[in-house]
């Protein structure tokens, strides 16, 4: 298996190829079905020979999961207002508006149906914002719910309606989440 991250270098020609490889994968998503990403037609896509791409990537999964992780890392920013409830509600709010875009859903949608991996290059780095959020609020001496609880009661209901469903999360959908969410866990407590 071939580990992109290890042999990725950080500028040079190595940061252009990455560069030019990972827009050809999202015009090539934006413009056909998932199963006409190839090597060869990225390779093509990025003006690269194909053994530059099978040589960092390996295969298409990994590709896609190193394409995915890159853009699912950072693009949304974790606010931090002194409430739980109120960063919640915003970090919500922009993930559904992420979601609803386009090229994000065909990213996704590739990225999962390419492996194992692929759900997990989608969602690593919002687990990790999340648990981000409910620590600090642990740290300021808040009652905070569980980690898992909030990933699966907050962000499964987006993801699912990102990938699964026609009609996308709206921005009064996802604080709606965050308010039942958070009732629920209070009376439980």
């Amino acid at each position: 298996m071939v580990d992109a991250s290890a042999q990725a270098r950080p500028g040079g020609r190595s940061a252009k190829v990455r560069a030019a490889v990972h827009r050809a994968v999202a015009e090539l998503l934006a413009e056909e079905s998932a199963e006409a990403l190839t090597i060869p037609a990225v390779a093509a896509r990025a003006g690269v020979h194909p053994t530059t791409v099978y040589r960092r990537w390996g295969s298409p999964a990994q590709l896609l999961n190193d394409v995915a992780t890159s853009r699912f890392s950072g693009d949304v920013v974790v606010p931090d207002s002194g409430s739980l409830t109120d960063d919640l509600e915003r970090w919500m709010e922009e993930v559904a508006v992420d979601l609803a875009d386009p090229d994000t859903l065909a990213l996704m949608r590739a990225t999962i149906g390419s492996g194992p991996d692929g759900g997990c290059a989608c969602t690593a780095d919002r687990h990790a914002q999340l648990s981000a959020m409910i620590e600090r609020e642990r740290s300021r001496g808040g009652e905070a719910p569980d980690v898992e609880n909030a990933i699966d009661f907050l962000l499964g209901p987006l993801y699912y309606r990102a990938i699964f469903s026609a009609q996308p999360a709206s921005r009064d959908w996802a604080r709606h989440l965050v308010t039942t969410f958070l009732a629920a866990t209070r009376a439980l407590s």
